[in-house]
């Protein structure tokens, strides 16, 4: 069987599966009595955080319009790992960038749009109807703005926190914790009175006290301060006191991030976020996606080891300045 039929069929299978889950599943308990969520776990999919414009308050697509997404994903990634011609012209609309930084062995891209309920969704965001996230406010877009005029390569501070190995690329790490182009697998391990998860980007820990208290305001954290508690079979996470570096679309860090996780079938969990910060955006949003359970292990990500990124960019912008 070609490399292509073997994608469609898993592809498709994954479609027929999605909407299965019983409605009486009962969610495996630990001897503490907690819901178990331990695995391993990818959010990886072809749903876009952000609804297209054009779909308007429109929420599910139909089923024959998620087959014909999941092909043409399957397709994409097909065209990506064709040999490439040797002397043909790189155009600046392939999907990969043209420097050749990427190729398909790194990337995991999801090939399935998200389902939840029976519903194919056209975005993660549900709240607001019309699946985007909400506009700016005034001083949020002035926050944002004065962030964009800095140079980032004055010095190692000013490059992307995902260039330093500090934190995942886009919001992997999270909260909420998104998809991105590869690395997007999660363990959760669990003991009495912690709930932990690792992100295989950058091999971030986030680590969730249940029944605690937020540590002071004035102390910062990476992916901030979270503290669960279980609303009957559900992980509710509420997260804040984030570090100003972190930024989740221009969020401040006084953000408020709070996260629920629903076991629905042995393979899924329900991931259901919402982002509220009215410092920077004129309402609250919600997002929902699921985590398929994956039979893989999270091995390390070596972010520094031969990387000379970092102090290559710097030494380039300190020639740019000589000139």
């Amino acid at each position: 069987m070609k490399k292509g039929m073997v994608l469609l069929t898993l592809a498709s299978a994954a479609l027929l599966a999605a909407p299965a889950f019983a409605g009486d599943y009962r969610v495996p308990r630990l001897p503490d009595g907690a819901p178990d969520l331990q695995g391993v776990w990818t959010n990886a999919t072809a749903t876009p955080v952000e609804r297209a414009p054009e779909l308007g308050d429109r929420r599910a697509f139909t089923e024959q319009e998620a087959a014909a997404i999941s092909k043409a994903a399957i397709a994409q990634v097909e065209a990506d790992a064709a040999p490439s011609d040797p002397n043909k012209k790189i155009e600046a609309t392939t999907s990969l960038p043209p420097v050749g930084n990427y190729n398909l062995f790194w990337t995991d891209r999801g090939m399935t749009v998200a389902n939840i309920g029976g519903e194919w969704r056209t975005s993660m965001i549900i709240e607001p109807s019309n699946g985007r996230i909400p506009p700016l406010t005034a001083a949020g877009q002035q926050r944002t703005s004065a962030r964009a005029a800095r140079n980032p390569n004055d010095g190692p501070e000013g490059r992307a926190l995902g260039e330093r190995c500090l934190l995942s690329f886009g919001s992997a790490s999270g909260p909420p914790m998104l998809p991105v182009m590869y690395n997007s697998y999660y363990q959760i391990v669990q003991s009495p009175g912690y709930v932990v998860i690792l992100v295989e980007m950058v091999h971030d820990a986030r680590i969730i006290r249940i029944q605690d208290q937020h540590t002071p305001g004035g102390i910062k954290k990476w992916m901030g301060d979270s503290v669960g508690h279980w609303d009957g079979d559900t992980l509710v996470v509420e997260t804040r006191n984030f570090r100003p570096e972190q930024s989740f679309r221009g969020s401040s860090e006084g953000a408020v991030v709070t996260e629920r996780f629903t076991r629905v079938a042995k393979d899924k969990i329900v991931y259901r976020f919402t982002v509220d910060d009215p410092a920077t955006f004129t309402a609250s949003f919600t997002g929902e996606l699921p985590f398929a359970s994956v039979d893989a292990n999270i091995y390390e990500y070596a972010c520094h080891e031969g990387n000379y990124a970092l102090p290559g960019i710097l030494s380039g912008a300190r020639e740019a300045e000589k000139e």
